[in-house]
């Protein structure tokens, strides 16, 4: 509910998200976006914005869920490592980890994936990907992509252009129709033969 429709309505368990309490509202929502917003504290206080009362063991779990473990091992003070206004010490990558990790942590029964490995190279890209596939488990999951390897494995693929939606099925259904879903995917494997 940052925004309500103009027209029509979006229902969460068949409830109007309008009728519900904004706040209880988005405790059941995990949410990991393309710009993660840090603060200038350490690592540990960082993701626990996610669940405060979380237990350092809690902790530990989501940053090795959210491929972060390696990373955070390497650093001289680990999780108490201060990250800088807006996470400046951190790259990326990284930021959209601690993202993920909040989201681990949280565990709510609805998660956002907005551009959710945008900033990820291909290696962490791979490793990340394990870890949403398992952070998606039994829970609603809403996936916002360009990069189209987040998303083949949907239940629906809703395709926007221009903020019409022009087409909708599973990733085999649009392949076979060969529409601009079709279209997109052969354009991203050119591009990323073309980087090999």
């Amino acid at each position: 509910r940052f925004w309500d429709p103009d027209t029509g309505v979006v229902r969460l368990n068949g409830t109007d998200l309008r009728q519900f309490d904004l706040e209880a509202l988005r405790k059941q929502i995990a949410l990991v976006t393309q710009d993660t917003y840090l603060f200038n504290t350490t690592l540990a206080e960082n993701i626990r914005v996610a669940r405060p009362d979380a237990s350092d063991t809690e902790v530990l779990a989501a940053v090795e869920r959210a491929a972060l473990g390696t990373f955070i091992a390497a650093l001289p003070d680990g999780l108490d490592t201060a990250v800088g206004e807006r996470g400046v010490q951190l790259s990326g990558g990284q930021r959209q980890r601690v993202a993920i990790a909040r989201a681990f942590l949280k565990d709510a029964p609805v998660l956002i994936l907005d551009e959710a490995t945008s900033h990820l190279d291909a290696a962490a890209e791979r490793a990340v990907h394990a870890a949403l596939s398992e952070l998606m488990q039994a829970r609603t999951t809403v996936v916002i992509a360009h990069r189209l390897s987040t998303i083949r494995k949907a239940d629906k693929i809703f395709v926007l252009d221009q903020g019409t939606m022009v087409e909708a099925g599973t990733h085999g259904q649009l392949l076979a129709r060969g529409g601009l879903y079709a279209h997109l995917i052969a354009r991203q494997i050119t591009i990323a033969g073309a980087a090999d």
